[in-house]
This record gives structure tokens, C-alpha cells and sequence, in this order.
């Protein structure tokens, strides 16, 4: 839980349960092999959780078209529509196909913000980004190579290139990102899912990760953004469409892809509210 001084205990304790529900609620599926149940059990006990708490909220990021119920979709309101106005950014199960096959590493996360202070990444699912602590504000730009950002970030830390540990999707996209990150002598550690957990690691100071890189989810993107402003960390994005037809899709809803946004446009406000919970 983060940011719990920005809002009131009645509040903050019914987002923590709405994670807290949703990760039991999945965690009975746990290495069961079914995903989709597993989402639909976290989605389902988290509305529950949240539709009654004190707040007025609308969901910026969660499932997008709301196609099928249960689903925590794009526009959502959720809330008894007594309290702060927030948009919210949701994942009740980041990590299904952890979840499906028993391993470690999936949660239930949620985000408050104050109304119209999140990004709203309309029709864009995947997000180019360069996480990590407060020492790395000021040192890493996503417009440098991978190879020059770990060098700056060594410096910054004060410890050798090879004792950099670099988090990094183990997607295919990330072949040549891989291979130049160990080419410059850096550790990489491959995540095979979990955006938002190995990247608050990477945002805290001191832990075993020292900077995320690579193309990930954009909604998890903006629920990130959201728990590395609470740290104080580092982050920039830049919308990665794949494939010609998401490029398209992109360019229609008005995106600019060659724009690098800061942590303050991802959320523009301090008073954030981050909570996640783990599955098991």
C-alpha cells in the first residue's frame, strides 16, 4: 500500500480489501490451468469490494471494451459516489498465465488518482519503458540506447556495469534489446510476465532490480506510473503500437508514437493511491 496519507482510512482500507478479495478470489484457481476463471473470480471480487467503498470513481485503465461480463471496462463508474472524484486503474489479475500454471509472481493491483490526472492510452496496448529509483531521475532517457542508459544508471549508482540487473519481458520482441544489454555487461533478468511487480521492485530503492527496459502492457504502463510517482522513482514511456494495423488504430485515436512521456504525464497529481496484493 502507498500513498495512504492522500486519502481517508475508510477509503484506503477498502481498496486494500478490494485487492485483497481479488487475489483470494483468483488464488482458488491457482495451478488449476484456467485463466479466464481465474480473472473472472479476481474481477468479480473486486467490483464487489469497491462498488459500496467512498468514493466516486471512473475506470481510465482497465479491461477496455466492455464486451462481457464480469469485466472492469473502460468508463466504468465505481463507487457509492460519496467522497473524492478518481480515476481509477485497475488490474485484478496481473499475471494470468502465472496464476494458470502455479507459479509465483501475479497480483491484484489497484490505483486512485484525482479525476483527469491519469493518462488515458485510448486504442494503444503496449508501452516502451525505462523504470527505476530516484537516483535515476535526471541520468536515464528512453531516447538513448539501452547500453548508454545502463552505463549513466552504473555511474549513478556507483557500482560496475556488470552489477546492474536489468529487468527485462522475455518476449521475442526483446531479442535484440537482450542481446545488447548483455553485450555491454549487464545482468538481464527475464521476467515472463508480471510488468507491474517487477516494476515497483525496479522503483524501489536498494532492491535486486535496478531498471526495467523493454515493450510491455500499456494499461499496467499507467497502474506502474502510479506506484513510482508514491516512490519518488524514475519512469518514461512511449506508446509501441505492434503491427501495422495498431499503428493505424493509433494514429486514428490522435496518439504521437515519437513522444516520450515523463512519470507527470502518466499522472499528473501526488496524490496517489496504490495497492496489489499477491497471488498464491
Amino acid at each position: 500500500m502507498l500513498g495512504a496519507d492522500h486519502y481517508s482510512d475508510e477509503l484506503v482500507s477498502a481498496v486494500r480489501a478490494a485487492t485483497e478479495a481479488a487475489a483470494h478470489a483468483a488464488g482458488a484457481w491457482f495451478g488449476r490451468g484456467d485463466k479466464n476463471a481465474a480473472d473472472a473470480a479476481a474481477v468479480a471480487a473486486m467490483r464487489e469490494v469497491l462498488l459500496p467503498a467512498p468514493f466516486a470513481g471512473v475506470v481510465v485503465i482497465g479491461e477496455g471494451e466492455k464486451d462481457e461480463a464480469p469485466m472492469l471496462a473502460n468508463g466504468e463508474e465505481l463507487g457509492s459516489g460519496r467522497g473524492p472524484a478518481c480515476d481509477i486503474a485497475v488490474d485484478p489479475l496481473d499475471g494470468t498465465r502465472l496464476v494458470q500454471e502455479g507459479l509465483p509472481g501475479s497480483v491484484s493491483v489497484i490505483a486512485l488518482a484525482p479525476r483527469g490526472t491519469l493518462f488515458d492510452p485510448t486504442d494503444v496496448f503496449y508501452m516502451d519503458k525505462l523504470i527505476s529509483s530516484a537516483a535515476a531521475r535526471g541520468v536515464l532517457d528512453l531516447r538513448a540506447s539501452p547500453a548508454v542508459n545502463v552505463v549513466r544508471l552504473a555511474a549513478a549508482l556507483g557500482k560496475p556495469v556488470h552489477d546492474i540487473t536489468v529487468a527485462v519481458l522475455d518476449k521475442p520482441r526483446h531479442r535484440a534489446l537482450i542481446a545488447e544489454l548483455r553485450m555491454v555487461g549487464a545482468r538481464v533478468r527475464l521476467a515472463g510476465e508480471g510488468d507491474v511487480s517487477t516494476a515497483v521492485t525496479a522503483a524501489t530503492p536498494g532492491s535486486d532490480i535496478d531498471v526495467v527496459m523493454g515493450i510491455g502492457g500499456t494499461p499496467e504502463g499507467v497502474l506502474t506510473a502510479c506506484a513510482v510517482r508514491a516512490l519518488g522513482g524514475f519512469m518514461e514511456g512511449r506508446l509501441a503500437p505492434q503491427g501495422d494495423d495498431q499503428v493505424r488504430t493509433a494514429l486514428a485515436a490522435g496518439h504521437d508514437l515519437t513522444r516520450v512521456l515523463s512519470l507527470d504525464d502518466l499522472v499528473s497529481s501526488d496524490r496517489v493511491l496504490f495497492a496489489s496484493s499477491p497471488i498464491r
